[in-house]
């Protein structure tokens, strides 16, 4: 079976959920101060797509080894699978309140080392450091927001936190661009992450701990008060009574002192039929590709043929505008038509998304400039040695100068167009500035390209169609699917498994593309999508407008259902209104 609707909940969630500003301002307040954990979150995976461009200017040794990119990258995300796990823990023994403050003064401490990093070393520490405040932020900011909601406008607030994410995103996005120009570039653009950890952490101290987890660990006079400013007078009661009904069913059960453990969760039905939804589009929110477009936008459209740095992250920006828009389309529906209908069209615009990006990639490649040998001979001693020890020379285009294996080449366009034969010259600074003394441009992750427009194009389409649902949804799910007496435990769980799948797709994608090629990566993005709503359709309940302890009974008597777009019979929708 599915989960109950609650009457109005269709017409007027987002309606309700935005005359909190005058009527109950101080729900958004929570909401919104918790939420900037979603803005670090959404600040660090943007802001170090642009900050690498730099990076491999300034450290030499970063721009010729595709591992060390990717370590500095996939660090964070490696420190974000141990603050994750230790934030599910820290959540259940310390509360919401004080995960988060932890989360902050680790977030400040990775920003302050980054934007000091005198070497590559010292930057990828810092970034271990970011990458534990950002794994305990990111699930403990919605399960804190989810726990201090009315059920009718959950989804909606809980959706606050994706919207700072991918706001997060574009913030980064324009301070990148607005310190291209600026001495310690990239310095920067990571130490500027300090600002808003330091704000929440100065919020934080102003607001109150999870009404729920209070209640749970017995100082129920608290929590009552939390709930009363939160519902209003004629629905508080009936909040607190299903609270308290909650919590005396567990200690019936498993007895309050009893510890959690991994054999406890999976024989627990409830648990391990949400662990299997909540751990399942986590992993997948990472497998179709996501934070390799937002980690890599500006190397990705360098690949579809932008040279400039500039150009690159400036396009990106149009990307994060994107996926900030996107949340905003999440808020407004994901309490109107449901957690799984959303996820679906998602993932549909994904799949069709992924295949254009195949097919934009593949005839991006199959069309690469070729190498004129007058051209790349013109100038003595710059011309690429493997150019120069070639047999075939007349096989050469773009791409064959680019993936020279004995010395870092590059591509020098033709002076009488970019799609023109050009010169394959030994990639450096000197020669780079050559090329563009004489107006050309100077390649060397990407070829010129007449199909590039079509490559924003792809991203486009990718990131509108990923926001709404596989952004915002997963992360929903999981803060309201598990009871509560192992919510902050299972939280933890699917919150690591997202950062380790994220860690998997971070390290292998610039490794993937320069085995296989770009366009066979977005193909296996796509593939992996397909299973995902295969996954969806079967294994993710609806959990809209159900208050968190109905969803524990749905998840208790829960079937599949495959025809997900069929109206449960009214009899049950009105038998479980009734218990609510």
């Amino acid at each position: 079976m599915e989960g109950g609707i609650h009457g109005g909940t269709d017409v007027s969630a987002f309606r309700e959920c935005f005359s909190l500003t005058w009527k109950n301002p101080y729900v958004l307040r929570l909401a919104f101060s918790a939420g900037i954990g979603g803005l670090l979150f959404g600040y660090d995976t943007g802001v170090i797509s642009g900050a690498l461009l730099y990076i491999r200017d300034d450290f030499k040794t970063v721009d010729r080894e595709t591992w060390l990119q990717e370590m500095i990258v996939s660090m964070a995300v490696a420190g974000a699978i141990v603050g994750a796990a230790i934030g599910g823990w820290a959540n259940d023994k310390f509360g919401r309140r004080s995960a988060i403050l932890m989360a902050d003064f680790l977030f400040l401490v990775g920003a302050i080392v980054m934007a000091a990093a005198p070497n590559p070393s010292l930057l990828v520490i810092g970034r271990v450091f970011v990458g534990f405040g950002v794994g305990m932020a990111s699930m403990t900011a919605p399960l804190y927001i989810s726990e201090a909601s009315p059920a009718k406008i959950r989804g909606a607030l809980v959706s606050t936190n994706g919207f700072l994410i991918t706001g997060g995103q574009f913030l980064s996005y324009l301070i990148n661009l607005a310190f291209t120009n600026v001495t310690g570039t990239w310095r920067w653009m990571l130490g500027i992450a300090g600002i808003p950890a330091l704000l929440q952490f100065i919020l934080m101290f102003t607001l109150p701990e999870s009404p729920r987890w209070l209640y749970r660990k017995g100082r129920e006079e608290e929590a009552k008060a939390i709930l009363r400013r939160i519902y209003s007078a004629e629905d508080v009661e009936q909040e607190i009574r299903a609270l308290k009904d909650s919590v005396e069913s567990e200690i019936r059960e498993v007895g309050s002192s009893e510890k959690i453990n991994m054999i406890k969760l999976c024989k627990t039905k409830t648990v391990r039929r949400g662990l299997i939804a909540g751990v399942g589009l986590q992993v997948f929110q990472q497998f179709v590709g996501i934070n390799t477009v937002m980690y890599y936008s500006p190397t990705i459209i360098q690949l579809a043929g932008f040279a400039s740095n500039r150009t690159a992250i400036l396009l990106s920006l149009v990307t994060a505008g994107l996926n900030a828009f996107g949340s905003i389309i999440s808020i407004y529906f994901i309490d109107r038509i449901g957690r799984k209908k959303l996820l679906i069209i998602s993932l549909f615009g994904v799949i069709i998304s992924l295949g254009l990006l195949t097919g934009v990639f593949y005839e991006a490649i199959s069309h690469a400039p070729a190498i004129s040998s007058l051209e790349s001979h013109r100038f003595k001693n710059i011309t690429c040695p493997d150019y120069n020890s070639a047999i075939e020379t007349n096989a050469w285009d773009c791409m064959t100068c680019l993936k020279a294996s004995s010395t870092s080449c590059g591509f020098c366009s033709s002076p009488s167009g970019k799609e023109r034969p050009g010169a394959c010259w030994i990639a450096n600074d000197s020669v780079k500035d050559l090329c563009h003394n004489e107006n050309r441009l100077w390649y060397t992750r990407g070829c010129p390209s007449n199909f590039g427009w079509f490559a924003l194009l792809g991203l486009g389409l990718y990131i509108i169609s990923f926001s709404p649902g596989m952004g915002t949804v997963p992360w929903i799910v999981n803060s309201e699917i598990y009871p509560l007496r192992f919510r902050g435990i299972c939280g933890g769980i699917a919150a690591t498994a997202n950062w380790i799948s994220n860690l998997i797709v971070a390290q292998s994608f610039l490794s993937l593309t320069e085995a296989i090629g770009t366009s066979w990566t977005f193909l296996i993005f796509g593939v992996i999508s397909v299973i995902a709503l295969l996954f969806v359709v079967v294994c993710v309940p609806e959990t809209k407008g159900m208050p968190m302890e109905e969803i524990e009974k749905m998840l208790e008597g829960r079937s599949l259902k495959f025809k997900f777009w069929k109206k449960r019979p009214q009899q049950l929708v009105e038998k479980q209104n009734q218990s609510a």
